[in-house]
């Protein structure tokens, strides 16, 4: 069974963590059930805990978000639903119809997602899917909240008659307003309303001529408000009308309480499973808020938390823009104390309650912000000695109290606890106070349990030297300028810079000095021993920093590299293709050419369409057959060849049009075309006879066919001899 303390809870800060997860939450039941959320006790339960909410933030990156579960708490309906011959009014008829729909919906959701979702269908599986609560309220109660007419049939010929008598109602005062008005009885305002009745303004005067009840008067008493004897009788049977129809609609509310006191269990579920997602929804949004996960749950005594954040303050620094330093713990069996030592405000205390809160959260059903590779344990106990604990109520100084922490921590140690200790040992004389916390120290290692201290004591640090499962740590700090680097280091124990950090904030070297003659020169060496390999070990940290950086840099321009080469190697491929293609094209040309030529020379026709389809079937055993698909494919494939080949051409084609412009050309001097001379175009291969030229046009036959040319597109082959 696991057992937190909520003192170690208040140590840790767990109740400001609630506090903003509380407001996360979207109703008043949820804000309350996060407040009272504490370390669970049950293993198997904690684990669902989890799932639960490790299951709604996945919904947060995924096309299936799950539905809204707000709703108005129904606490006092339930209450009434119990008590036997009362009856809801409308507005707790409208609550229950809303807390029904949002958990059938959110039931249905679950069960259509379950792959999704599997943890959070197993929780909502048992509640009942049922309409019947909406729909009886809905035969009674309409859209507006009011009873439907219709509600029962003597509720229906109440209202009708109702409706008939205000008709007489205003009938008879319209007339009377009339007939009294004739006689200027009225004032100017003519009638007013008092209590819901329309009465006649009538002047104090003509009060006795006026026959019927005074209902009251005007402040100044010119005017007293009078309702007709005509209407008095029909408002009297009103009265009764409207008394009757209450009660009727008293029956109806009672009969359709006494249906829905069938559902009192489903109620207290939907109660419970919305109030439940409430907490579930605002743990996930939280864990969004600063990118916290679910490590791996290891069923042995095995805790790794890589880059762990602080909650409160990483929280804090993201609101400010300022960064957080993360810390990497590991305890495990072989490694079950860490001893912390350096300077203050190095960060050393921050790292103790790092740990200590994010397990007490884990251990509380939430999600914490450490990297994805890190591995959690459970533990049945976290014990936290942290900070001044002077008590002035109980009359206990520091020492003391630490003393009595102490007698209750020797109690409870054990193999499945986790101990927290601040500044270990302190508040005593020095040497006395840290031999008998050397000793506390020691049974907590014989009892196997897992624990993070601090500490300034040279004996806690050389203890934790000599025990091969206890391990020195320290917070870096920059040797020169004597700053903190936050960073916890393992393997060697801190200095605590303390001449240093005198002479950094102005003290002068010659009382440093003297002070230092007055401790024994033994410490003094150890000391700054510790700091110089505290130094040396800044100094590699920096150096790994730097080369891990390079490498990086590296390996990145490497993949750069091999990727551009591949991109490379993909274009030359393509653009052999399309050359092979090309080539291929000019060759065929060519042919066509030869033939198009000899045909001229021969005039034969049936040699020339031999040759041709001689050509054709050669041409034709080369191809593969291909689907319409596969051809449309290979065609859109060389046509995005041919357009990225065009497009470097092209840019070729430009450079060299600007080197051809800077250059001094020398045109040849143009022949002069006569008809007769074989000639061909600048840009083609076929030659031609030039049959006959006119206004600088040549008709040229080439055989086959004839085409006119303007005479400055040909050259000249060969004269006309």
């Amino acid at each position: 069974m696991i057992h937190i303390h909520d003192k170690t809870l208040k140590d840790l800060e767990f109740f400001t963590v609630l506090e903003q997860i509380s407001e996360q939450t979207i109703t008043a039941l949820g804000k309350e059930a996060v407040l009272a959320v504490r370390p669970l006790e049950v293993e198997t339960q904690l684990i669902r805990e989890l799932d639960y909410v490790n299951e709604y933030v996945s919904s947060f990156d995924n096309d299936n978000r799950i539905p809204n579960h707000g709703f108005e708490s129904i606490s006092k309906e339930i209450k009434l639903l119990s008590i036997e011959n009362t009856y809801l009014e409308v507005s707790g008829l409208q609550k229950l119809v809303g807390i029904s729909q949002t958990s059938n919906a959110l039931v249905k959701f679950f069960e259509k997602f379950k792959d999704y979702y599997p943890k959070l269908h197993q929780y909502s599986q048992h509640i009942e899917i049922t309409t019947a609560i909406v729909e009886q309220v809905d035969v009674v109660v309409d859209r507006f909240g009011d009873i439907k007419d219709d509600a029962s049939g003597q509720l229906s010929r109440l209202r009708q008659e109702i409706s008939k008598l205000k008709g007489k109602i205003n009938s008879s005062f319209s007339s009377a307003l009339t007939r009294y008005h004739g006689l200027d009885y009225l004032d100017d305002i003519r009638e007013s309303v008092v209590d819901n009745r329309r009465v006649l303004a009538v002047k104090a005067m003509y009060r006795r001529k006026v026959k019927g009840a005074i209902m009251g008067g005007s402040k100044t008493g010119s005017i007293v408000y009078i309702e007709p004897e005509t209407t008095l009788q029909h408002s009297r049977e009103l009265n009764n009308l409207q008394y009757e129809e209450k009660e009727e609609i008293i029956r109806i509310l009672k009969e359709l309480t006494d249906y829905i006191r069938l559902f009192l269990p489903l109620l207290h579920d939907y109660q419970s499973l919305l109030t439940k997602i409430d907490v579930i929804a605002a743990k996930a949004k939280y864990a969004r808020s600063m990118n916290a996960l679910l490590p791996e749950i290891s069923n042995e005594r095995r805790m790794i938390l890589k880059d762990a954040y602080h909650p409160l303050l990483y929280l804090t620094n993201k609101e400010k823009g300022e960064k957080t330093f993360p810390q990497t713990v590991e305890l495990n069996n072989d490694n079950r104390i860490i001893v912390i030592s350096g300077p203050n405000a190095g960060g050393k205390s921050i790292t103790l309650k790092t740990v200590g809160l994010l397990q007490v959260m884990l251990q509380s059903g939430m999600l914490i912000p450490v990297h994805e590779k890190s591995i959690a344990c459970f533990f049945d106990r976290v014990l936290s000695d942290i900070g001044d604990n002077q008590s002035i109520e109980n009359h206990l100084s520091t020492y003391s109290y630490r003393l009595k922490q102490m007698n209750y921590f020797l109690k409870k140690v054990n193999k499945k606890t986790l101990f927290l200790i601040d500044e270990f040992g302190t508040g005593s004389d020095p040497e006395l106070g840290g031999a008998l916390a050397e000793t506390f120290l020691e049974v907590f290692y014989e009892r196997n349990a897992f624990g993070i201290i601090t500490t300034h004591y040279s004996n806690l640090k050389l203890l934790a030297n000599e025990l091969p499962h206890m391990q020195n740590a320290n917070m870096l700090f920059n040797e020169k300028s004597l700053e903190p680097m936050y960073k916890l280091v393992t393997g060697q124990a801190g200095s605590s810079f303390t001449f240093e950090v005198a002479q950094k904030n102005g003290i002068p070297y010659s009382l440093i000095n003297k002070s230092k003659k007055k401790i024994e020169r033994g410490k003094v060496r150890f000391d700054a021993t510790i700091a110089k390999l505290q130094k040396e070990r800044s100094k590699l940290e920096r150096t790994e920093r730097l080369l891990k950086e390079n490498e990086k840099k590296k390996l990145s321009e490497a993949e750069k590299l091999e990727e551009t080469n591949e991109k490379i190697q993909k274009k030359l491929e393509s653009f052999q293709e399309l050359y092979d293609s090309n080539q291929r094209l000019i060759y065929l040309g060519q042919k066509v050419n030869d033939l198009a030529e000899k045909f001229f020379e021969n005039r034969r026709k049936r040699e020339l369409m031999s040759e041709l389809f001689r050509l054709v079937q050669i041409e034709n055993a080369k191809r593969k057959k291909m689907s319409a698909k596969q051809k449309r494919a290979e065609k859109a494939k060389e046509k995005q060849i041919k357009q990225e080949a065009e497009k470097k051409v092209d840019v070729i084609r430009k450079k060299k049009k600007a080197a051809k412009k800077k250059e001094v050309v020398i045109e040849k001097p143009k022949p002069v075309l006569k008809v007769g001379d074989r000639v061909r175009m600048h840009d083609g291969k076929a030659v031609g006879n030039i049959d006959d030229i006119e206004k600088g046009k040549a008709t040229v036959n080439y055989g086959m066919f004839t085409t006119n040319v303007s005479l400055d597109l040909l050259e000249l082959v060969q004269s006309k001899k």
